[in-house]
């Protein structure tokens, strides 16, 4: 592998232009901009873009949002969110939004989102993947003539098919009036959805009020039955010394009560695996010790 060596201030300047790319995006058509060019655009784009900042998301019929779109996702036809028009000096007053797409001869008129099996593109009921049809709209497929339009029965991780899924183009007042986070006002080109790390993640794993939520307190601190994981099973059995608090206190109140005020997660877990392993070792012990010896018969 090469190994790259920047001179002496290379990295601010690596710094420097990412900033430049993630402030300026597609805009400069690949030309990069003078620093009087790039001082203007700032001046006329940047107060734009935090007034009228543009939230995407593919929603499911539930309300959950099960991807927040950013500017590398891919959008049905093929182009990345960065590449289509995301910024509006006057946020359209027609509902839904159309964000079309900017590259020469792409016959989209309007950022759809589509989710991938994997890696690779869904397929529609024609049996043809999504990157075989048309991004006109219609959606007609390129390599049969018997599909009407692309129509896939793929089911999110949220349980419902991918065709109840709608791209949700809304304001940031519009956001906030469904309770949904917004995050902070960001002077970065196509940022859609994105609020943060955890907007990375798909809605059913996404603890804020974007995704399926945080847990509620009643059910971090509910005992631990039969019917959970393994591993709060077996947290029980190792803990059962006291079997009434285990009763009374939740699973969060036990953590904290077991554990040693300088230890660290990771010193306590490994603890509490260690002493486990020497409680099998001991019941192993005392089950050989408990054999009846074998004598022979004269």
């Amino acid at each position: 592998m090469e190994r790259l060596t920047l001179p002496s201030g290379g990295a601010a300047a690596v710094g420097e232009y990412l900033e430049y790319r993630r402030i300026v995006g597609e805009d400069d058509g690949g030309k990069l901009f003078t620093p009087e060019e790039y001082e203007e655009y700032k001046k006329k784009v940047l107060p734009m873009r935090l007034q009228n900042r543009l939230f995407v998301s593919w929603r499911s019929p539930t309300g959950m949002d099960c991807k927040l779109v950013g500017p590398e996702t891919l959008c049905f036809c093929a182009h990345r969110y960065k590449q289509h028009k995301t910024d509006f000096e006057t946020i359209p007053q027609q509902r839904p939004i159309s964000l079309p797409c900017r590259v020469s001869g792409c016959g989209c008129r309007a950022y759809l989102y589509v989710p991938l099996n994997g890696t690779q593109p869904i397929r529609c009921r024609c049996k043809h993947l999504a990157d075989q049809h048309s991004a006109a709209p219609g959606f007609l497929c390129n390599a049969c003539s018997k599909c009407s339009g692309f129509h896939s029965c793929f089911t999110c991780a949220c349980g419902q098919p991918a065709y109840a899924h709608d791209t949700v183009v809304e304001t940031k007042q519009e956001r906030l009036a469904q309770g949904k986070p917004v995050g902070q006002d960001v002077p970065y080109a196509a940022m859609g959805g994105l609020t943060g790390f955890s907007s990375l993640a798909e809605g059913h794993m996404r603890l804020d009020d974007s995704g399926i939520g945080a847990p509620s307190i009643e059910f971090l601190d509910s005992p631990v039955t039969a019917m959970d994981h393994p591993f709060l099973k077996a947290f029980q059995a190792s803990s059962s010394s006291s079997p009434e608090t285990l009763t009374d206190v939740g699973t969060s109140s036990q953590v904290s009560s077991l554990k040693r005020p300088e230890e660290d997660d990771m010193a306590f877990f490994e603890r509490q695996y260690q002493e486990r392993i020497k409680m099998e070792k001991v019941a192993k012990q005392k089950g050989k010790a408990s054999l009846p010896s074998s004598t022979k018969a004269s």
